[in-house]
């Protein structure tokens, strides 16, 4: 069972790439070929199941679009 859960608000995220650069276990991407309705690349969790719950995405993110759940 992994220990978090991150989901974003597609149509605000600005693709900035903070959150992917900060991910210690590199399971975020910025997604090049899908475009929210601001015309931003948005970001996708490749491996979910390997989320450590650690929010540093969701605390680097700019724009708060980033929710982190963590597993008890």
């Amino acid at each position: 069972m992994p220990k978090g859960r991150v989901t974003f608000n597609d149509e605000l995220c600005k693709g900035c790439g903070l959150c992917v650069a900060n991910c210690p276990t590199h399971i975020l991407y910025q997604d090049m070929k899908t475009l929210n309705k601001a015309g931003y690349n948005i970001i996708r969790v490749s491996e979910p199941d390997k989320c450590i719950g650690c929010a540093f995405c969701a605390i680097m993110c700019p724009d708060s679009v980033i929710t982190v759940e963590v597993n008890k």
